[in-house]
């Protein structure tokens, strides 16, 4: 008999999303790329690479098999945003289930969100998306945390997978704006880039929060072109969600801006790591994308800028405040 959750990918995201939907000894299947991780989970409750420190739920239970992993009746897609479509090919027919795409970025060469990807690799499956302000480590440990769950089948689809992913210390909120959940995802990975840069040059708490407050402007532009509603992107899965990457060394996307502030490359940060800033990823997709639908994302140009080693970071902010004086809506 097949697990009544399936979580595909075992980085510290979905590690912890296990932990979440395995309380009450509910069993999910917890799919993993790595033999030595798969052996760790299974005999030591323990994730060493990507979440160390905590103690798994007895009924979490690792496989390297993906398809036993894709017999589960929910499948929650947690692999990186670059790998999502490989992942999906590889998956059996998983037509008449529900794949909640946890991923957030654009694919890079295709311009596509992960929904798009998702309809294209698995078009017989129900898509839903889960997005929100989410340190790994705190859900892990069951601090309080709120979430989007965007259903493209509506409230009855919401009501399969409300009761399946909420728990004492976590809420999800519905929605039914794909787009937007995804958006804001995709874009507050690479504005957290920039606010890390801020961190990194020293340049103090009010140019932080400027940077939120404009870096907001783009996500808010660029998601009405790409149909997105506004009040999605003003809730968890958009403004909620940059504020928290845009505030911490714990996102994985600002302590990459911050060693950028601090005068390193790009390429060195990324290669000391064993997990993925999807912004460095999503940042130049997103200015194709953007420039594509004519829409202005000046911080994220600048942030294609650093990563590219076009420019020292210093540079960069001096022409960001150099550019023209304009109202504050709408520019």
């Amino acid at each position: 008999m097949s697990a009544a959750v399936a979580v595909v990918g075992a980085g510290a995201w979905g590690t912890a999303l296990a932990q979440v939907l395995a309380r009450d000894g509910r069993e999910v299947v917890l799919w993993a790329r790595e033999a030595e991780l798969v052996g760790a989970i299974n005999d030591d409750r323990r994730n060493p690479l990507f979440l160390p420190g905590i103690e798994l739920a007895p009924s979490i239970r690792a496989t390297g098999d993906l398809a036993e992993a894709a017999t589960a009746p929910v499948i929650l897609l947690v692999t990186p945003a670059q790998h999502l479509s490989a992942t999906i090919a590889a998956l059996p027919d998983v037509a008449g289930r529900d794949l909640v795409l946890c991923a957030k970025g654009i694919e890079a060469g295709t311009l596509r969100l992960m929904g798009e990807v998702a309809r294209d690799g698995a078009p017989g499956a129900a898509l839903a998306v889960l997005s929100g302000p989410t340190f790994a480590a705190e859900v892990a440990t069951g601090l309080p945390t709120a979430v989007t769950l965007a259903c493209s089948g509506g409230e009855k689809q919401w009501d399969r997978l409300a009761p399946l992913v909420a728990g004492p210390a976590f809420r999800p909120y519905y929605s039914d704006d794909i787009v937007g959940a995804e958006i804001g995802g995709a874009v507050k990975n690479v504005l957290a880039i920039a606010c890390g840069v801020v961190d990194g040059l020293q340049l103090g708490q009010n140019a932080r929060a400027a940077l939120i407050s404009r870096g907001f402007a783009e996500m808010l532009r660029f998601g009405l072109a790409m149909g997105a509603r506004a009040e999605t992107l003003a809730g968890l899965s958009g403004l909620g969600d940059l504020v928290l990457t845009c505030s911490s060394v714990a996102s994985r996307n600002y302590s990459l801006g911050k060693a950028l502030g601090e005068g390193q490359s790009a390429d060195a940060v990324l290669a000391a790591r064993n997990s993925v800033a999807e912004g460095a990823h999503t940042a130049p997709v997103l200015a194709s994308l953007a420039a594509a639908k004519g829409v202005a994302m000046p911080i994220v140009a600048a942030v294609v800028t650093l990563l590219d080693g076009g420019a020292p970071a210093r540079e960069v902010v001096a022409w960001l405040l150099a550019r023209p004086l304009r109202a504050e809506q709408g520019g």
